[in-house]
């Protein structure tokens, strides 16, 4: 495969590696970018890659939860342009559809756009949208929470970021601070229970060829792992995290007796593929 400046680059803006380094990875694994980014972390010269999608979308990601704070919802909504995630329209969409998912809790996205708000299905009012902002409008995903506690929210750079998070007990300001915790860190999981079987065995093998790249005596290098999985587990794990607003806590004393049952965090586009516009072809391409 050949290896484009483009690869190159993208692989550069994930690792922070040296140019020539990327390229030298990319050569190794064909062009395979995440084997790459591998090669990378297990000759120690990048560090573990948090991924967090390849290119974003536009549109908004928006939050709605009840007075008494037993019932919330976070959706994301997508469209073609930032300029049309600042319309008051589309604005107005994203709040009247997340207080819809928090007043009909519906099972699925399915029974969300079929579900009608004011006597219109929620899908034709996706619909109208599109044709009057005059960009394709998608409803993509949602998460609802209830508990007998208390379910909290946090949007982030107004709606680029959004969490919502469902406690066992605790204030306003207990469930904003786990919230923002969540938006700023990114945990994979509440706990170490919690954390993905392929994912933990993925960095224990980075981490056992990392050790050997460093020369490490066999007999040691699987103490060295469990001792940087440790660390790994601590950077993961909402629970052993240091909060961010005081080094010399953890989430875990933040909370006290309280405790996080479940938490979804969706980064605006995370996953979408979006076409890179060549803006000076299209202005050359229109004047001819």
């Amino acid at each position: 495969m050949a290896i484009t400046a483009a690869l190159v680059k993208e692989l550069r803006e994930k690792t922070g590696a040296g140019m020539m380094d990327c390229k030298k990875a990319l050569t190794a694994v064909d062009g395979d970018m995440e084997k790459a980014i591998d090669f990378l972390r297990e000759k120690g010269i990048a560090k573990a890659e948090k991924k967090a999608g390849r290119v974003a979308a536009e549109g908004a990601v928006a939050a709605y939860v009840s007075e008494d704070a037993k019932v919330g919802a976070v959706v994301e909504i997508n469209c073609e342009t930032d300029f049309a995630a600042g319309n008051e329209q589309f604005k107005a969409l994203t709040a009247k559809i997340s207080k819809h998912i928090v007043e009909t809790k519906p099972a699925d996205l399915d029974a969300l756009n079929n579900s009608e708000i004011e006597g219109k299905k929620v899908s034709d009012l996706i619909t109208e949208a599109t044709a009057t902002i005059g960009e394709k409008i998608s409803l993509r995903r949602f998460a609802c929470y209830e508990t007998e506690g208390r379910v909290a929210s946090y949007i982030h750079m107004g709606g680029k970021i959004g969490v919502l998070v469902e406690l066992t007990a605790g204030d306003e300001a207990l469930g904003k601070d786990i919230a923002m915790q969540i938006a700023a860190a990114a945990p994979q999981a509440i706990d170490r229970a919690g954390v993905d079987a392929a994912s933990l065995e993925h960095e224990k093998e980075v981490l056992r060829k990392q050790a050997e790249e460093e020369g490490k005596p066999a007999n040691i290098i699987e103490r060295m792992v469990e001792g940087r999985i440790n660390k790994f587990y601590k950077e993961v794990c909402l629970n052993e995290q240091v909060f961010v607003k005081d080094s010399e806590k953890t989430i875990k004393d933040v909370l006290g007796d309280a405790k996080v049952t479940a938490f979804t965090r969706f980064q605006l586009g995370e996953g979408i593929e979006k076409k890179e516009e060549n803006f000076a072809a299209e202005v050359a391409a229109q004047m001819k």
